[in-house]
């Protein structure tokens, strides 16, 4: 069993406000798998690289690791660099090559021993941490999660139907992939957020895991 809290899901489920707020109150480390991929493509367009198809090359120059929760890339902070809208785009892109999967695989793992963590994606419970000690799928529906990014952003040019058809087209996209699609772990707890608060999402959370105490 690794000390591992698994939070997968959809875009727009409240995923990673739920597993940082998680992490504080448990008091474990927070890994937003997003980042990982967000730091490849930072790098990528540093070094000019094919965001459409990394080379093994280039993946063996990037150097990721945690220290004291911070995300370093080759000994770098690139701190809010990794959250411009190119960075997304080129981390969607970049997360469905089999090679940067398989390359990021060990470095999840890695963050796992020295103690318990908080980590979200979308195959965290399913590929990355199939033995973690808790799984949770979190979701919510796609209106909800488009009202949700609106509100997120209410001076946008994109109306309330572009903002879902987004959502919608991104799910398919993670669910239909070749290289570990999103899906729910048959193991995984679901929780809709759909009708609740973050903070009665990490309410349910807590409750489930004071019940079900792991080692």
């Amino acid at each position: 069993m690794s000390k591992v809290v698994a939070i997968d899901g959809p875009a727009g489920a409240g995923k990673s406000t739920v597993a940082r707020l998680l992490a504080e109150r448990c008091g474990f480390t927070y890994v937003n798998t997003g980042s990982l991929y967000r730091a490849i493509a930072w790098r990528a367009f540093a070094e000019k690289a094919d965001i459409g198809a990394l080379s093994p090359e280039f993946l063996s120059s990037v150097d990721l690791r945690y220290e004291k929760g911070v995300l370093l890339v080759n000994g770098v902070d690139p701190g809010a660099a990794l959250r411009t809208p190119e960075c997304a785009a080129a981390a969607s892109r970049i997360a469905a090559q089999p090679e940067v999967r398989k390359f990021l695989l060990p470095v999840q793992r890695r963050t796992a021993e020295s103690g318990w963590i908080v980590m979200e994606g979308r195959d965290i419970g399913s590929v990355i941490f199939p033995d973690a000690a808790y799984k949770f799928f979190v979701t919510a529906s796609v209106e909800e999660r488009a009202r949700r990014r609106m509100a997120e952003h209410p001076d946008g040019k994109l109306s309330f139907e572009e903002i879902r058809k987004m959502i919608s087209d991104r799910d398919h996209q993670d669910s239909h992939r070749a290289e570990a699609p999103l899906r729910q772990a048959e193991d995984a707890v679901l929780v809709d957020t759909s009708h609740l608060t973050i903070e009665q999402v990490v309410d349910t959370l807590c409750e489930y895991m004071k019940k079900n105490p792991k080692e």
